[in-house]
């Protein structure tokens, strides 16, 4: 015969085991009530390709949209002019993507940009206030040895509506 005690901690086992077999579920126990499950409508959407690259240009997740990091690429090409230039194409790049898939800039939410001089820090800044509206997004930087295609920046950005 098994004890109420038993009896409670195998239920309760089985509970458990059966809620982590149903996936990305959020259980909610309370001691008055019976077992609720609520699951996200958000699946993420990947948009776009890297063309030749492991990554999708964008993910959608609800109404955020999550992009990958852009350069100052133009016609499969760095661009020539420094950081200042290549700011100014990377942002390009940007709003490109926020148009391709229904944002705007004003929607960015936050970036974050590496640079792989800290001391051209002042002329990134001053191409990015220019590209940019107030409120600014809230933004990182990072200082890095290396970028791809031998880049001086790279910014990466999320949108919301």
């Amino acid at each position: 015969m098994i004890s109420h005690n038993n009896l409670f901690k195998i239920l309760s086992k089985a509970v458990l085991i059966g809620a982590c077999s149903l996936g990305p579920l959020s259980v909610v126990l309370t001691a008055q009530a019976a077992p609720t499950t609520t699951m996200s409508k958000t699946a993420p959407v990947f948009l776009g390709d890297g063309g030749d690259y492991p990554f999708s240009s964008a993910v959608r997740v609800g109404d955020t949209l999550y992009m990958s990091g852009q350069i100052g690429f133009k016609d499969g090409q760095l661009v020539k002019g420094g950081i200042k230039a290549e700011t100014k194409q990377a942002l390009d790049n940007i709003n490109m993507t926020l148009l391709t898939y229904g944002y705007q800039k004003s929607d960015i939410v936050k970036c974050l940009a590496m640079l792989t001089d800290m001391d051209d820090f002042a002329d990134f800044n001053e191409v990015y206030k220019a590209e940019l509206a107030k409120p600014y997004p809230t933004r990182s930087a990072f200082g890095v040895a290396d970028l791809a295609a031998g880049a001086s920046v790279e910014i990466e950005c999320i949108a919301a509506k």
